[in-house]
């Protein structure tokens, strides 16, 4: 039986208590600690937690020897110091998305969980989705034959007043805005399911929310050996209307789901493929529905990899990869200029403190609301529908 403590009481580490509750055979929630001590009981008394204590803080909960992992669910800002502590503590830990504001904060992360022992998963729960999934397995298979041309749209819409909340709206405490905090989900989701860009193009830009410095808007070119993809992310869509599509030699595999296929005419117009469209949808159909999905997929497997009982499916290097193609992104905005990977370790966007030195002020952050017990911060849009 594994003893979790969860860092953190907002809502994300709701979603972990209700994850966690759910293999109640495997783990127990021992702890809840939070910087608002109220906070942390509250999230105790609501979801039943009987066995939890409330800490302001993590040091305590690190000391027993009866909890054996940390799910940490705070303002990326606060990832790092507490994933080292967990880790150099002995415990197991999951983190939320993003894995850390910088490259170099995930290599220490990294190499923490290379002398502990112990496991370090990232938050990607999008990977537990079935839609993604199918797709990924279809991909993986050469269906489709390789793709093409693939498009990224992570469309978001958020308030002016969202940038209120103490932490969110400036480099330093959020490393990013829609590119960092939100397209993080499905730059993860391309990664997974096509590899590493070998180059980035990319412009930022805020032209809503001026209560923050950083971006509300980024569009990115990703050269790949073989196709482009492009990537745009937005806090200013009022539909919200996300996809991945990829566009290969034999057809179109998407999420949401969408196929076409084409024949040439003689005179290279396209003629539909009805036979191409049919084997798209049957391999499709075929495939099927995972049992589980979301945060409790993900803490399943994280369960079973303490355990022994399976492979860690989402790991550190996973969440470092996407911190570097962000980083890339970050830095051909600030530069106007394409940017080569892997990103060096003595480049400027490898370290937070020279990252944030060097990216633009598009507003000053002059409004700033305490995350005291009484606010509520909701769950956005599931980027699985």
């Amino acid at each position: 039986m594994t003893g979790i403590a969860i860092l953190g009481a907002g809502a994300i580490a709701g979603v972990h208590a209700d994850a966690f509750l759910r293999f109640s055979s495997q783990c127990r929630i021992r702890a809840v600690c939070a910087r608002h001590l109220d906070k942390a009981r509250r999230l105790i008394e609501r979801k039943g937690l009987s066995a939890a204590t409330a800490y302001e803080g993590i040091d305590e909960a690190l000391a027993r020897d009866d909890i054996g992992a940390v799910s940490i669910c705070t303002p990326p800002a606060a990832h790092t110091e507490a994933v080292l502590k967990a880790l150099r503590a002995g415990k197991h830990v999951l983190v939320e998305k993003p894995m850390a504001p910088s490259l170099a904060e995930c290599d220490q992360m990294i190499e923490a969980a290379k002398v502990s022992g112990k496991l370090l998963s990232p938050i990607a729960q999008n990977r537990y989705k079935t839609p993604y999934h199918k797709v990924a397995r279809l991909l993986k298979a050469g269906v489709g034959g390789p793709p093409k041309h693939v498009i990224v749209n992570s469309l978001w819409w958020r308030g002016p007043n969202y940038y209120d909340i103490c932490w969110r709206g400036t480099w330093d405490s959020e490393s990013g805005g829609c590119v960092m905090n939100h397209a993080v989900h499905h730059l993860d989701l391309l990664l997974w399911m096509a590899g590493m860009p070998e180059r980035v193009t990319a412009v930022i830009a805020n032209v809503a929310h001026d209560n923050s410095e950083c971006e509300d808007v980024g569009v990115a070119i990703l050269e790949y050996k073989g196709f482009l993809a492009q990537m745009t992310a937005s806090l200013v869509t009022h539909d919200e209307e996300q996809e991945i599509v990829f566009q290969t030699e034999k057809g179109r595999l998407s999420v949401p789901w969408k196929t076409a296929a084409s024949l040439a005419l003689p005179n290279g117009f396209p003629a539909a493929d009805s036979e191409g469209l049919s084997r798209l949808e049957r391999e499709y159909e075929r495939l099927p529905a995972l049992d589980l999905e979301g945060h409790p997929a993900q803490i399943r497997n994280f369960l079973d990899a303490i355990h022994g009982r399976d492979e860690l499916f989402i790991t550190a290097r996973d969440g470092r990869n996407v911190i570097e193609l962000i980083m890339a992104i970050y830095k051909a905005a600030q530069s106007h200029a394409p940017v080569g990977l892997p990103i060096a370790r003595d480049d400027a966007f490898y370290r937070h403190d020279s990252m944030v030195a060097a990216m633009p002020r598009f507003h000053r952050k002059t409004k700033s609301v305490e995350c005291a017990e009484a606010l509520e911060i909701k769950l956005g849009r599931d980027v699985g529908k």
